[in-house]
């Protein structure tokens, strides 16, 4: 099928996916005006993959900030992931964050403590 790429910006994270490998990548900041229409590529690039492949799917995720409504599309992924793991998909999210920047492993926690897929919170 087909990658994704979507240029970021000082307010957007920089997204690329490789459909043939199983991993969506998401690096930087994420507070743009409208999260939903950002990210409705991605929500829908995410959606396709977990019901077209049958691969495992990893997001590498090195998020430094996100708004409220990111967090709530970030929920949103998350659950469509949970659903998919509870029946029998390998899904998997590897979190980095700087290890100066606490607020952003908090926020990561809170997001694992809803999942029971694989969903490391790695320090660099």
């Amino acid at each position: 099928m087909k990658d994704l790429l979507i240029e970021g910006t000082a307010s957007s994270p920089a997204v690329r996916g490789e459909w043939q490998h199983g991993v969506l990548y998401m690096e930087g900041d994420s507070y743009p005006e409208n999260s939903y229409e950002l990210y409705r590529t991605l929500v829908a690039w995410i959606a396709s993959y977990l019901k077209e492949s049958s691969e495992s799917l990893t997001l590498e995720l090195t998020l430094l900030y996100l708004n409220t409504s990111s967090i709530k599309v970030m929920m949103d992924i998350f659950d469509d992931m949970e659903a998919s793991f509870q029946q029998g998909r390998q899904v998997a999210v590897n979190w980095y964050f700087d290890e100066e920047n606490e607020r952003v492993a908090e926020l990561a926690e809170e997001f694992k403590e809803d999942c029971t897929f694989p969903f490391s919170i790695i320090g660099k």
